[in-house]
């Protein structure tokens, strides 16, 4: 395999290990993991959601945030680590206001719907998952309220969802999003494109389709796509990002800029790993929480 390919099949390569954050002195709230019953996928996905500590003993209905997993994880990311933990403490501490946070796995589909039209997945958040959660918890089902957040594979999915359904989505975040600008021109063949298939699960097509890759990108969505009016941004990235997604971060923040499109960017130092993703989840969880008017 050459430099050319390793390079870029380490940036297609996304995956967060579990998070290692402390536990909070006194528990907060209350998590749950089910599954949802889908017909456009012909089968059952799993969810967990972040339940907030008022959720129980109110009547109230909440704003809520979606998040999204990154490659190699799964609906588990914050309930099955220190995230759960963290958000536990930020609702103790007062730093958040309340609202539920709830993350679908997704496997490796990038949240798109596949180049070969088999997995659906963006049709199913829309249709049927958004819909499915917003009617079986209290949840307040309106622009203003809905966030959408992501990490990784999951932060590309965040932006391209809120830009591709500004109707929807009242506020994105994403942290090291997997942003580039234009892929590298290298032809592969053989066990080396059959390889950057897999490792995307066939969402991009087998052998992998760079047009379709163009075509979904949160860069061809702001180029090509509606003004996203009254949509509150903020994405950062680590100086030092394994796979380079700081260039594409950087890049991104640049065409925003250039149309004229207010959002909040930063580069921060740091790698595409837990320890970055732990240092800044905070400072996202506030941004929600203030577009959703919701800061205590």
């Amino acid at each position: 395999m050459n430099r050319a390919f390793r390079l870029i099949g380490a940036a297609l390569l996304l995956f967060f290990a579990a998070l290692p954050f402390a536990r909070p002195s006194h528990a907060a709230g209350r998590a749950e993991c089910r599954a949802v019953p889908s017909k456009i996928l012909a089968r059952n996905v799993d969810y967990c959601v972040l339940l907030p500590p008022s959720y129980d003993a109110s009547k109230t209905s909440y704003p809520v945030l979606y998040f999204l997993h990154g490659l190699g994880e799964n609906e588990q990311v914050l309930v099955g680590s220190g995230g759960w933990s963290l958000i536990q403490d930020l609702w103790e501490k007062k730093a958040i206001g309340e609202f539920l946070i709830v993350s679908p796995a997704a496997g490796r589909s990038f949240f798109i719907n596949s180049r070969d039209g088999k997995v659906r997945y963006e049709d199913f958040f829309i249709k049927e998952f958004l819909p499915f959660i917003e009617s079986h918890y209290r949840i307040r089902a309106d622009r203003a309220h809905r966030g959408v957040e992501g990490v990784s594979m999951g932060g590309y999915g965040a932006l391209r969802f809120a830009l591709r359904y500004p109707q929807l989505f009242g506020s994105v975040s994403a942290h090291s999003p997997a942003l580039i600008a234009k892929l590298p021109r290298i032809e592969v063949g053989g066990q080396q494109r059959d390889a950057v298939s897999m490792a995307l699960g066939g969402a991009f097509g087998s052998p992998f389709d760079p047009a379709f890759w163009e075509r979904n990108s949160p860069f061809t969505l702001v180029r090509n796509g509606p003004r996203p009016t009254g949509l509150k941004i903020y994405f950062d990235c680590g100086t030092e990002d394994d796979y380079g997604f700081n260039v594409g971060a950087q890049q991104f923040h640049d065409l925003l800029a250039s149309r004229g499109i207010p959002h909040e960017f930063h580069l921060y130092p740091g790698r595409h790993d837990e320890a970055y993703f732990a240092q800044h989840l905070p400072a996202s969880l506030a941004f929600h929480s203030r577009a959703f008017g919701a800061s205590p």
